[in-house]
């Protein structure tokens, strides 16, 4: 059985599920007469018809039926060794294409991202910055392989799987130069915002939302300072004492001096964080290793 070819197996199998040596041969993409002579040359190298050929009616012999499964078995476990070998390949000079709101970028990713890129350095790493509802019509066009979104998401979509990461709190900063919020207290209610100037994200901002529906079901409409910023230059504004945010708590712990942190009262208010991928496509190789570390980080 030396001489046995992968391609004559795939001919064998082609033949015997068509039953038909024409449409076998448009099955695989190859002429006719070439099919027959590989077919003809696989049974002179098993000594055995594989086929009972008559008036057209093309049936397995007992060695056929025999060699069906195995020639089957051989094809999917060299269908997928060539997908494990992609795979590898794609873990050594693939790229991922991570979508991510503003403050995730600020907050969760750059220490994964650094354990990600040093464990895969030939990766290439695309990094989409945007609001939740965004992202999720770039995924949906297939623009990027994951996106990090704010759960519950703007426009639901049964398109898209998603699998939650953390819950997130939210706190208020402000300018150690300036007045504690909520009159000193150490915790402020979101009552205690009333009044207060904030220092508010723009448009399509996941957190402008949640924190505008807070204020708003506590019964008052929030007072701007300064609105229209990203993540950046709302905590810029705050450090120079135009006003307080609300940003996660994450942030906060990232954004070094030159800010005062306080707590929400309870319940406070939270954030759902939820990686997103297309259902209908598995996400490549390095796609999916990147999403393994963000859920184990």
């Amino acid at each position: 059985m030396a001489g046995m070819q992968f391609q004559q197996l795939q001919y064998f199998v082609a033949v015997a599920e068509t039953r038909h040596f024409t449409r076998a041969a448009e099955a695989v993409h190859v002429a006719q007469p070439s099919l027959s002579q590989q077919i003809k040359a696989l049974e002179r190298e098993l000594g055995a018809d594989l086929f009972l050929r008559a008036r057209g009616n093309i049936t397995l012999t007992d060695a056929g039926e025999a060699l069906l499964p195995l020639a089957r078995r051989i094809l999917a476990d060299a269908e997928t060794a060539r997908h494990e070998v992609q795979e590898l390949v794609q873990l050594r000079s693939g790229r991922v294409r991570l979508g991510a709101t503003p403050s995730l970028c600020t907050g969760l990713l750059p220490d994964v991202l650094r354990a990600f890129h040093d464990r895969y350095p030939g990766i290439r790493l695309l990094i989409e910055e945007s609001g939740s509802h965004d992202l999720v019509r770039e995924l949906a066009r297939g623009a990027l392989d994951l996106a990090l979104v704010v759960l519950p998401l703007p426009t639901p979509s049964p398109a898209l799987t998603t699998v939650e990461l953390l819950r997130e709190d939210l706190v208020v900063v402000s300018s150690p130069d300036a007045p504690r919020p909520g009159r000193g207290r150490r915790a402020v209610r979101i009552a205690d915002l009333e009044g207060e100037r904030l220092v508010m994200f723009r448009h399509g901002y996941d957190l402008r939302e949640l924190t505008v529906a807070a204020c708003r079901s506590a019964g008052f409409e929030p007072s701007f300072a300064v609105e229209g910023g990203e993540m950046d230059a709302v905590l810029g504004f705050v450090r120079a004492g135009l006003g307080i945010a609300v940003v996660p708590r994450m942030v906060a712990s990232r954004a070094g001096r030159g800010l005062r942190v306080t707590p929400l009262a309870r319940p406070g208010l939270h954030r759902t964080i939820a990686l997103a991928h297309r259902s209908d496509v598995a996400p490549p190789r390095a796609a999916r290793e990147l999403q393994r570390m963000l859920l184990e980080r």
